[in-house]
């Protein structure tokens, strides 16, 4: 005991352990900010889909699904000149009600009653695989559809760039849509996402989702 208090009042000892926590306070700091910067190239330059079942009985999650392919088709038919994210938002903003129909009748088609809401804005999403790209958790700009109470599971994909009809079986992303991507991040922070990286860069992306879901809950903020 004596012998901890004497190293306790030892006066570099003491230097030491301020030195030791500011250079933690740094490290932590600037991993926060790497991440924050990181996280918002890449939500800024993809656009998402999401669609929320009424509950988690096996009916309503194959009316999501149902409701999913309706409104994919939808988009599919009306997009031929869609060439960015910003478009999509043009374009799915000026289609609301359009959308709010399909899904509506998709709805009541299969038997139910379920009010639905449809919406562009910027949501939370947690961390997603589609095919061999992984996005970070963060806030997304999305297309969000909710039907009946919304309390049951999700579908997630990417509308731009376009992930919504990778291969499910081949687990393969299309080169066009990760050109598209490569463009639009850093050679950095394409890797970042790569299922395809190295360890090292694999262990960099589980450092930014561990520190980007602190954010989300507010630690950060």
């Amino acid at each position: 005991m004596r012998f901890i208090t004497k190293i306790l009042s030892n006066s570099k000892f003491k230097r030491s352990l301020i030195l030791i926590f500011l250079l933690f306070v740094y490290i932590l700091v600037s991993a926060v900010s790497y991440t924050q910067a990181v996280c918002k190239d890449i939500s800024d330059s993809v656009f998402r889909l999401h669609v929320i079942a009424n509950s988690d009985s096996s009916e309503d999650q194959i009316l999501k699904l149902k409701v999913r392919d309706k409104v994919l088709e939808y988009m599919s038919s009306i997009s031929n000149n869609v060439k960015s994210k910003e478009d999509w938002i043009v374009l799915l903003n000026k289609n609301l009600a359009n959308l709010n129909t399909v899904a509506s009748q998709t709805i009541y088609e299969n038997g139910y009653n379920y009010d639905v809401s449809v919406e562009v804005g910027n949501f939370s999403f947690p961390t997603k695989s589609y095919g061999d790209i992984t996005l970070p958790p963060g806030y997304y700009d999305a297309l969000r559809i909710k039907i009946g109470s919304a309390s049951g599971k999700n579908w997630w994909c990417v509308m731009f760039p376009p992930l919504c009809f990778v291969d499910v079986t081949t687990g393969i992303v299309p080169d066009d849509s990760k050109n598209i991507m490569k463009e639009n991040l850093s050679e950095e922070e394409y890797d970042l996402i790569s299922n395809g990286s190295d360890s090292s860069t694999q262990f960099k992306f589980k450092i930014v989702e561990v520190l980007q879901n602190f954010s989300i809950s507010g630690i950060f903020m």
